[in-house]
């Protein structure tokens, strides 16, 4: 992994004859996404390299009996569609779709967390659809996705989308499920969910909704795996999630040092502290999502603070 840099114009030090000789640290200039390393020329910094050089912020859109919601994360059931909530918001989908649209961050996920046999299902479902019209190719989407409905999600305007369930089948890895949503979405559309909590010192990646443990644990040798398979990771720290009382610093060291894919981890973050805690832990190689703790959504982190990551 570089030594990155971070600036907001074309600024480096060093002597350069120009931008395609630089020798020294990598630099990255966000505005224009420019990069410059000692080792490679501009030309052959490949786009995954980019994508995983620097923590970003991706925002989320979680939807629960047909509104935006922050819950609990391991309080959600399916008896009764029940979940200790921490936000309930008065705004639709699309007004925080618009949001992150206007502020020009991509890569954001809408999760859905009622089942298909809910009745409140397809009120969800619309909201979510709402949400991806609002910003086309800005948002991925998960919550009960499969082979027969991810062509709508992707025809609505998802860049991606998110899968567990489909893949982590009767607590096992189904290869053939997981062969299936590539072959239909194609790799660079598809993002895994490990999604996980913590049992006998492992992590456990859990299914429907959070609810089921699978008898699969998230490895360095399970990510590797999986990796070629999918574009992106994410990954809920299920027992934090919606608490915003610290991250999982474990399964955050654990996460950074995977090289491969991207990784967004979500769970816990409820100060910037947190944040530089992710960072340290993770190596400033993941993404991070703040829910409950967003100003967004009743919290005290500042969105336009986020933003700047």
């Amino acid at each position: 992994m570089w030594d990155v840099q971070e600036s907001k114009r074309q600024e480096v030090s060093g002597s350069c004859s120009s931008p395609q000789s630089f020798r020294g640290k990598v630099t990255l200039d966000k505005r224009n996404g420019i990069f410059y390393n000692g080792q490679k020329k501009v030309s052959e910094i490949t786009e995954e390299e980019k994508r995983i050089s620097q923590m970003r912020f991706r925002p989320c859109i979680d939807i629960h009996n047909g509104k935006v919601k922050q819950i609990v994360g391991g309080s959600l059931t399916d008896v009764q569609d029940q979940a200790s909530e921490n936000f309930v918001s008065e705004q639709d989908a699309s007004f925080y779709a618009e949001l992150y649209k206007k502020a020009g961050i991509k890569g954001g996920h809408v999760i859905l967390l009622n089942g298909h046999d809910s009745p409140y299902y397809e009120s969800t479902k619309e909201q979510a659809l709402l949400a991806l019209h609002t910003y086309s190719g800005g948002l991925q989407i998960g919550g009960g996705v499969n082979p027969e409905n991810a062509g709508e999600y992707l025809d609505a305007g998802a860049s991606h989308v998110i899968v567990t369930s489909y893949v982590f089948k009767d607590g096992r890895i189904s290869w053939e499920n997981l062969n299936r949503m590539k072959e239909t979405v194609g790799k660079e559309k598809l993002v895994l969910d490990l999604s996980c909590r913590r049992k006998d010192g492992k992590y456990y990646i859990v299914t429907d909704r959070w609810q089921k443990f699978t008898d699969v644990t998230v490895t360095l040798d399970i990510m590797k795996e999986l990796g070629s398979y999918c574009d992106e990771f994410l990954v809920h720290a299920v027992d934090v999630e919606g608490k915003a009382r610290g991250v999982e610093t474990e399964l955050a060291s654990l996460l950074g040092e995977y090289k491969g894919n991207p990784v967004t981890y979500a769970g816990g973050v409820g100060s910037m502290k947190d944040i530089e805690d992710l960072r340290k832990y993770g190596k400033d190689r993941l993404d991070v999502t703040v829910g409950s703790a967003l100003d967004l959504f009743g919290g005290n982190i500042s969105f336009s603070e986020l933003i700047k990551l």
